[in-house]
């Protein structure tokens, strides 16, 4: 049991992540309609972004300052260019934000080189927390599963509770009636993008000090964000979170496992055919990778609205 509790806890945490950058692509997404498909750009900014100013002003001065610099672009992003561009379609969203994803990395590349920067845990958080199953727990891990946890309670009582989240959500569903009541409806949309570039942000500077910042970093979890939001259902942050957690710890647990489907289908008196087909014999620790995306088509098959998406 003890050897199945670290791949738990370790996927809880990596899920908790995923949902720190995919809950801001779930309020952009889901509540306004943009394909952003650079919001995993913003998460790679938050991480140099604070490993650069960590230098100058400290680590934790540094991961508070570096989301709202990553805010601050985004409401500049979708002031003067997505704007320009939302009236004529997705099509166009998803071209010019793809594009501006090339930009940022290539900037990125420019200022600190093709290659990872040494942007560590600081000596607070830098010691086991417990020790489980034989090996010390770090940490910096458990923190950044509690300061996602926090933002999905910030986030979630501010929509619900507030008399923000009441203009946040009228400004959306009911465009017309909000401005007829005195809001500035486009002010609120750059709000909100603000807000999910922001979140995107603090993501890449909790988790660039733990895992690698390198000027790939967007791209090997730009995909999977989406994955995310897909299977959790738009515009639902509990269908982020739960979508999240689920992914985090199905692949977590998958990379330890070295049996195949073709074992499991020897239980069924048929190991020998399906050993000789190529697919059955792999590991599903190779699988891994995968199992995300299966995910996903699975959902999508049972339930296209994602598991708590609201049914058209």
């Amino acid at each position: 049991m003890e050897h199945l509790a670290t791949p738990l806890l370790n996927g809880v945490v990596y899920g908790l992540l995923l949902f720190m950058v995919s809950a801001g692509l779930t309020l952009i997404f889901g509540m306004m309609g943009i394909l952003n498909f650079a919001h995993a750009s913003f998460y790679m900014l938050g991480a140099y972004f604070a490993y650069a100013l960590q230098g100058a002003v400290g680590f934790w001065p540094a991961i508070a300052i570096a989301p709202l610099l990553v805010g601050g672009i985004g409401i500049l992003v979708e002031r003067y260019i997505l704007r320009r561009v939302h009236r004529h379609g997705h099509a166009h969203e998803l071209l010019v934000t793809f594009g501006l994803s090339f930009i940022i990395a290539e900037l990125i590349k420019l200022f600190f080189g093709d290659y990872p920067v040494n942007f560590r845990v600081p000596a607070d958080l830098d010691f086991p927390a417990f020790t489980l199953g034989g090996l010390d727990y770090p940490a910096y891990r458990l923190f950044m599963g509690i300061v996602a946890i926090l933002m999905f309670v910030a986030i979630y009582l501010l929509l619900s509770r507030t008399r923000v989240g009441i203009i946040v959500r009228s400004a959306i569903h009911r465009p017309r009636m909000a401005e007829a009541l005195g809001h500035n409806v486009p002010r609120v949309f750059m709000g909100v993008f603000g807000v999910g570039a922001a979140m995107a942000g603090l993501a890449g500077a909790v988790a660039g000090a733990f895992y690698t910042t390198s000027p790939n970093m967007a791209l090997e979890l730009g995909v999977l964000v989406f994955v995310v939001v897909v299977i959790g259902g738009l515009g639902s942050l509990e269908g982020a979170m739960l979508a999240s957690l689920l992914i985090g710890v199905v692949t977590s647990v998958a990379v330890g496992i070295d049996a195949t489907p073709a074992d499991l289908l020897a239980l069924l008196g048929i190991g020998d055919p399906a050993h000789a087909q190529g697919i059955l014999a792999l590991k599903v620790s190779s699988l891994a990778a995968s199992l995300p995306f299966a995910l996903m088509l699975l959902v999508l098959l049972v339930r296209p609205s994602g598991l708590m998406g609201e049914k058209e």
